[in-house]
């Protein structure tokens, strides 16, 4: 993603706000990557309920991708106007963008994966779903393929301790988390993401010991949290 995306001209479009907290940046007044993921997530809650659509299954977040032209800073308040702009026959794209005073700062795009409650399989988008958000999505089509390489020998691998803090209501690892690990990889560079992407091949469940995995090169980091030899997550960031 190099660009932004319009806001559609059609369809559903749900506006929120938030203010950035000392709890949500860094020592120098940035705000976090981690913090950020919560605010997406949020918006997102917060539009299935004011939209009213309520359907007996779950999202799990299978990847993500931000653009960022400034990030804001401790005391500003935020504007986040989110979106469904694509769909799949059991996922769903939701773009997101983060404004402050200045204009448009930061967007996302996620895909989200529809799973049921009873069986924890993914579930098809239902004809509710359609009705609310398949406007906006103005008939694009989005995949779930995942495409990050596997970490090379030579990187850097330290153990990741997990804390109960990090589990939510679906008993996994919360998506805001793994950003965290990714806050952890950038003290290894001197420089900001500008873009950049993450990936969630598998759930970090209870029991687990993630390693993270981190590797640079100029204007480049990837970082990955693994567990017995399986990729749990990755993150591809750019300069």
């Amino acid at each position: 993603m190099t660009g932004f995306v319009p806001d559609p001209s059609t369809g559903r479009v749900y506006t929120t706000g938030r203010a950035v907290r000392s709890t949500d940046t860094t020592p120098g007044g940035r705000l976090r990557l981690d913090a950020l993921a919560r605010y997406l997530q949020e918006a997102a809650e917060d539009d299935v309920a004011d939209a009213g659509w309520d359907e007996p299954y779950d999202w799990l977040l299978r990847k993500a991708s931000v653009t960022i032209r400034g990030y804001p800073e401790l005391g500003e308040h935020v504007v986040l106007r989110t979106f469904c702009s694509a769909l799949g026959p059991r996922w769903a794209e939701r773009t997101t963008t983060v404004a402050s005073e200045p204009g448009d700062l930061i967007q996302a795009r996620a895909v989200w994966v529809a799973v049921s409650r009873e069986t924890g399989a993914p579930a098809p988008l239902s004809p509710a779903f359609h009705r609310v958000y398949g406007p906006s999505s103005q008939g694009r089509v989005v995949s779930v393929r995942l495409s990050h390489p596997a970490p090379q020998a030579g990187v850097q691998r330290r153990k990741w301790p997990l804390r109960a803090s990090d589990f939510d209501t679906a008993g996994h690892v919360n998506n805001s988390v793994h950003w965290a690990a990714v806050e952890d990889a950038l003290t290894l560079v001197d420089w900001l993401p500008a873009r950049g992407g993450i990936e969630y091949p598998q759930p970090i469940l209870p029991g687990s010991e993630p390693v993270l995995a981190a590797g640079h090169s100029p204007g480049h980091l990837d970082v990955w949290l693994l567990a017995d030899g399986a990729r749990l997550a990755s993150a591809r960031l750019a300069r």
